[in-house]
């Protein structure tokens, strides 16, 4: 009997000169390729994905302190799924199955019932779409509450932009005014402007040696509503991760923390989110779905070779 790669079946989309792999695991994008150039900084199909390479986090991006919060009156308690730091991290459906709803052409759209479980007692259905069109790779997100009370809902992703070698050399852009600060266990604590910092990168400039695993928001849109941070390695395409507004936080990761010495800062997580780290206790950003209500968003990386 042969065996199955960790993260399941892989699925290909392809159009043109792109090609994109996503798995069965947490629809997670394993693969985004333009010219045959890998623009991820991912996993092999043969091993498990490593500090959340492109998966999807929901019903919550990024940390909630302590696993605890209060909802609807009653006090909820999550598994600690970040124990070094006492916090429940990115969500339930990063290692749940996903079923394909269609044979994947130039697009697959991939769904999941995420059941109720110990501190999140609710049923929601998770349809993620990845696409690959004229303005590059566009991943949708569909969540509906299928409970019969109110729920609570963010979600946000974890892909990581691949440098070509160290990120330091990269030139980077984020459209943002203020950054939130943290406490040493990465929970949101207040904010701050990011102008005459070293956090400022409203303008294009090299990232160096800066060390990022910040939440950025007060972000500048496009006419179109969009909201776009440029990552220019050197000798490589020029990326774009573009998001509607239904993302007003962004968190951006140079991989510092990583235990692998091969694998540090050698890509920028650039995370699209719904909502801030902590929402289910500070409120920034967070949704209460309504029983049968849905939450639609988009997001995507377009390149400029």
């Amino acid at each position: 009997m042969s065996s199955l790669p960790p993260s399941g079946s892989q699925h290909v989309i392809e159009s043109g000169p792109q090609r994109a792999v996503v798995t069965e695991v947490g629809a997670t994008l394993r693969s985004y390729m333009v010219d045959g150039i890998e623009l991820l900084d991912t996993f092999a199909e043969e091993v498990m994905s490593d500090y959340s390479r492109g998966q999807v986090l929901a019903p919550w991006p990024n940390r909630i302190d302590r696993g605890r919060y209060n909802f609807a009156g009653r006090d909820r308690r999550l598994a600690l799924s970040e124990p070094e730091r006492d916090n429940a991290i990115h969500g339930l459906v990063r290692w749940l199955p996903f079923d394909v709803d269609a044979t994947p052409s130039e697009s697959v759209r991939l769904s999941c019932t995420l059941y109720p479980q110990k501190g999140y007692e609710f049923t929601l259905l998770i349809d993620i779409t990845y696409a690959l069109t004229h303005e590059g790779l566009v991943v949708e997100l569909n969540a509906q509450n299928r409970s019969a009370e109110p729920a609570p809902f963010g979600a946000g992703y974890h892909p990581y932009l691949a440098a070509g070698g160290m990120v330091d050399d990269a030139q980077v852009r984020i459209p943002a005014a203020t950054v939130l600060t943290t406490n040493d266990r990465l929970v949101p604590t207040g904010e701050a402007p990011v102008q005459g910092t070293d956090l400022d990168f409203t303008s294009m400039r090299r990232l160096g040696d800066t060390r990022l695993d910040h939440c950025f928001t007060d972000l500048s849109r496009d006419n179109d509503g969009m909201v776009r941070v440029e990552f220019a390695p050197p000798g490589r395409p020029v990326l774009t991760t573009f998001m509607d507004e239904q993302h007003d936080y962004i968190q951006v990761f140079t991989g510092d923390a990583i235990g692998k010495e091969d694998r540090r800062r050698r890509g920028l997580a650039i995370e699209p989110m719904t909502c801030a780290p902590d929402a289910f206790n500070n409120g920034r950003g967070l949704r209460v779905l309504e029983p049968g209500e849905s939450f639609g968003s988009r997001w995507g990386i377009s390149t400029i070779t």
